[in-house]
């Protein structure tokens, strides 16, 4: 994992916590993704909404990744987990992968823990960001 300082808005980090501290995710339990999401809010440079840089990834952001050790490549948007639908490319924020790429900027490489093993993802592109186009009202998920 980066040592940088992930930034993260303001309004994401509170839903965010929100969601932590919810019945849903007492119900799951403790989880490693549960821990490692609150120590990224913990680590994390909170900023408002309106001065986030328009290549970092934030909730609702579609984001194209390259794994460094297979080549692949993969189109997500990152999304609460009652949104998620990998069949449609929407990535919870609590899978692994979801949690790992919050708050990155593009040109980042990004070491996360997976089930099986370790990956190294580039943050190729931020093809959508909901703050940069100008999609910034809070919405209830």
């Amino acid at each position: 994992m980066s040592q940088r300082h992930l930034l993260i808005t303001s309004e994401d980090c509170r839903r965010l916590q929100h969601l932590l501290d919810s019945e849903f995710a007492a119900a799951i339990g403790p989880k490693n993704y549960l821990t490692d999401l609150r120590a990224e809010l913990l680590a994390a440079k909170i900023v408002d909404a309106k001065k986030i840089p328009p290549d970092v990834v934030t909730m609702k952001s579609t984001v194209r990744l390259r794994d460094l050790d297979s080549g692949e490549e993969d189109i997500y948007t990152l999304v609460y987990p009652d949104q998620a639908d990998i069949a449609e490319s929407r990535l919870s924020v609590l899978a692994p992968i979801g949690t790992a790429i919050l708050g990155y900027r593009v040109g980042d490489i990004i070491q996360w823990r997976v089930p099986d093993g370790t990956r190294r993802l580039l943050v190729e592109e931020v093809v959508y960001q909901p703050q940069r186009d100008g999609a910034l009202a809070c919405t209830a998920d």
